[in-house]
């Protein structure tokens, strides 16, 4: 079976940074599924094709002559579903990497393929899978200027276009700088833990971070002229590119967790954290951000894992939400994130 270390990576991705209990690598068509609302679908690949054909002179679908024959010939890297209690969020990935930078031919042809891509992603999710909303993400670590300048309008273009025809689609671009800040270092944030074999890309990782993790203590004692003390090799945990994609109970834990463990916080800012109004008023939460963990078993409305903070440990509250227009507390957990990095 043939492995893809980018397909890899997505897949732990979609599972850990983005929450989705389903992903599958490879997801393809069967003939045998029904496929649904089949006019609405060939119009609107009319439609786009008409766009494309008229303002760029892109032929975006090329030879295909029908939509039936569209989907068919399609491939989707890795699909993920996260089912929560009020709402199902699809994710849809296709990664590629070519090392000299994203090239499917010349400069135009590269930018239509990866339209196509997207664009039959969408047919497919609607067509077999009933659904008009879904984050759709074509990812390469190294996509030249020349070709992101033309390529991101028209993702743009294509957002317009499914939005303005009743779709709920984010059509997304992750390339160069932001595939590392966005996919790369949050994987590697919440990798802690994960001891799942058929996770190549985090296996691969943990076995390199254990033989660096070596050497730099082998060489930090060998080093008699200095004060011993261990390189940190990680990169900034608090770099706001590197948790955007975190989910807010992820951002609590990995990054707030850290920083109070790193003395980021003040003994009396600690002391408040267990009070109820300091984190109503500073976190938005409904109990106090802190518990001693003296219990023998977890109180309700706490992670089980408890942390260390000068000492002493404590459970942190569990309790964050991130609803846009109601309860938000992303806004507030930022907000302390940013005012209290180390400088």
């Amino acid at each position: 079976m043939k492995i893809e270390m980018g397909e890899s990576l997505f897949y732990s991705w979609l599972r850990h940074v983005k929450k989705c209990q389903i992903v599958q690598t490879n997801w393809k068509v069967s003939s045998q599924w029904q496929l649904s609302d089949a006019d609405t679908l060939e119009k609107l690949m009319a439609l786009v094709d008409k766009h494309y054909s008229e303002k760029h002179n892109y032929s975006i679908f090329k030879q295909n002559t029908s939509l039936s024959q569209l989907l068919q010939q399609g491939e989707c890297d890795v699909l993920g579903i996260s089912i929560q209690p009020d709402e199902t969020t699809y994710y849809a990935v296709d990664v590629a990497f070519h090392e000299a930078g994203l090239n499917y031919g010349n400069r135009d042809i590269t930018v239509m393929k990866v339209l196509e891509k997207c664009a039959r992603t969408a047919f497919c999710l609607h067509g077999y899978l009933s659904t008009k909303e879904a984050e759709i993400i074509f990812a390469s670590p190294k996509i030249n200027l020349s070709v992101l300048s033309d390529l991101i309008p028209c993702v743009e273009e294509l957002n317009l276009l499914f939005a303005d025809n009743g779709y709920d689609f984010t059509f997304r671009v992750i390339a160069n700088e932001e595939y590392n800040d966005l996919v790369l270092k949050p994987i590697l944030l919440v990798s802690d833990g994960v001891a799942d074999t058929s996770e190549l890309f985090l296996r691969s990782y943990q076995m390199y971070k254990m033989f660096s993790d070596v050497r730099t203590t082998a060489r930090t004692i060998r080093n008699t002229t200095s004060t011993p003390k261990l390189k940190h090799l990680e990169y900034d945990y608090t770099d706001a590119d590197v948790y955007q994609e975190l989910k807010i109970g992820q951002l609590a834990q990995k990054v707030l967790g850290r920083m109070l463990c790193d003395g980021c916080a003040s003994d009396e800012e600690i002391a408040a954290m267990q009070t109820a109004e300091y984190s109503k008023q500073h976190f938005d939460l409904q109990y106090p951000l802190l518990k001693l963990a003296t219990e023998a078993e977890t109180p309700l409305h706490y992670y089980a894992k408890p942390i260390e903070i000068n000492g002493t440990r404590y459970r942190m509250c569990c309790e964050w939400f991130e609803k846009k227009g109601a309860n938000n507390d992303r806004p507030y957990l930022l907000k302390w994130i940013e005012s209290h990095k180390k400088q």
